[in-house]
């Protein structure tokens, strides 16, 4: 609850913004207050979230308690002189008006909905953002390491056994992924492409007129591909190090970045930040492509069945998905009702030790493919084992001695914080 009282609270200056009315204190902590308004606010929002009545009885109470925790916290994140960067800030507020966007559809309905422009809403964000990420440092300062032994564990899992209920059922999974684009036949055809649009332009060709007829990125094509200016480490690395490379107006050669090829012109440079226009030309799907894809896949699938090689040394060789390749295609343990459609699919049916055969499968956005995934073992549902679950059971046994620190940690603090409830 005081996480989402947290990000709730970054709005409150917000929505009560130009309010001329006298607020009454409901509470206060150190040098902080808060506010009669503020209170509701917050009550409303968690009831909200939660579907209750926010006039449930001791609702209020519940929530103006994690204000003060939340304000206890700060004061002290104060006194122990936790430091925060303006970028930090900066990061935090661009991933807040990213939420606003996708909950609203666009930047114009959040400048509507909260009556002011986005930079005035960023300059109202910008102080609670700082005391949210002061608090944040400080509980991951205090608590972050903290974990419990295999003896602890076991306590808690004889203190709560009988309320722990049943452990649904579990599957442990491995892949291997093949993305058709990632052909070099492919590939070559869409940078061929690139290049004659390249050869164009050192012909005399207007750049902004190609990228208005054939860019691919929605964001800067209208535009004649004008990215603006940009910090550092904000485009794809193979993008940024030709980019910073190039003098002003200079026009680089045909680069490749994981969402395709790219012809970029510098056209100004202040410190570390460029002002550049591109190109983009996507690799496009191709069906002989993915028949091919899916075809390798099967060959694979048939390899191993056979006793050919094992699935790990198959995944390390073959696999283009580089975060689980190097282990094997390794995926983990999952909750069955854990798994989105795409793995679901393939592992209702299958039984331990077999392999689906290929599936498409939406990597990522704008990113497909396909993968043959093996079931290595399936746990049926049961009552919580301290064998079976002890991977589950200390995860809840550390938040569990988390947040009993944490309560002796707040009740310290409330012996040496000056703080006083005034409704």
């Amino acid at each position: 609850m005081r996480f989402l009282i947290f990000l709730s609270c970054l709005l409150t200056g917000i929505s009560v913004y130009g309010q001329e009315v006298i607020d009454k204190i409901a509470a206060v902590v150190g040098d902080e207050i808060i506010t009669q308004s503020e209170l509701e606010f917050q009550v409303n929002i968690f009831a909200a979230q939660r579907r209750v009545d926010a006039t449930t009885p001791g609702l209020k109470n519940q929530v103006l308690n994690a204000l003060i925790e939340e304000k206890l916290v700060y004061t002290q994140a104060n006194l122990d002189s936790i430091t925060v960067t303006d970028d930090e800030v900066k990061s935090r507020i661009d991933y807040q008006l990213e939420v606003f966007k996708q909950q609203h559809g666009s930047l114009a309905k959040v400048e509507e909905v909260y009556g002011m422009s986005v930079e005035k809403i960023r300059r109202e964000l910008q102080d609670g953002v700082r005391k949210n990420i002061m608090v944040q440092k400080l509980q991951e300062k205090n608590f972050s390491d903290v974990e419990t032994s295999r003896r602890e564990v076991e306590d808690f899992f004889n203190l709560f056994q009988d309320s722990l209920g049943v452990i649904p059922e579990k599957v442990q999974i491995a892949h291997i992924f093949r993305n058709p684009r990632k052909s070099e036949t492919i590939k070559l055809k869409f940078k061929k492409f690139a290049e004659s649009l390249l050869d164009s332009i050192k012909n005399g060709a207007d750049f902004a007129a190609l990228a208005k007829q054939y860019s691919e990125d929605p964001g800067s094509a209208s535009q004649g591909g004008d990215l603006g200016f940009v910090k550092r480490g904000v485009f794809y690395p193979e993008f940024e190090s030709v980019a910073f490379a190039l003098n002003e107006n200079e026009i680089s050669n045909v680069i490749e970045s994981p969402v395709g090829f790219h012809i970029v012109q510098l056209l100004e440079k202040r410190g570390e930040s460029i002002h550049t226009r591109h190109i983009l030309i996507k690799i496009k799907n191709d069906e002989e492509a993915d028949l091919n894809t899916i075809q390798f896949l099967s060959d694979i699938r048939d390899s191993i069945i056979q006793g050919k090689g094992q699935f790990g040394n198959y995944a390390k060789k073959y696999s283009e998905d580089e975060d689980t390749k190097k282990f094997g295609g390794e995926l983990g343990t999952f909750y069955i009702n854990q798994l989105d459609k795409a793995f679901l699919d393939a592992v209702a049916q299958l039984k331990e030790n077999e392999i689906s055969f290929p599936r498409r499968f939406e990597y990522s956005a704008d990113n497909y493919g396909y993968h043959i995934v093996y079931l290595r073992e399936r746990i049926a549902q049961h009552k919580a084992d301290l064998k079976m679950d002890y991977d589950e059971l200390k995860r809840l046994a550390d938040e569990y001695k988390k947040q009993k620190l944490y309560e002796k940690w707040i009740a310290e603090l409330k012996d040496n914080i000056f703080w006083e409830v005034r409704i």
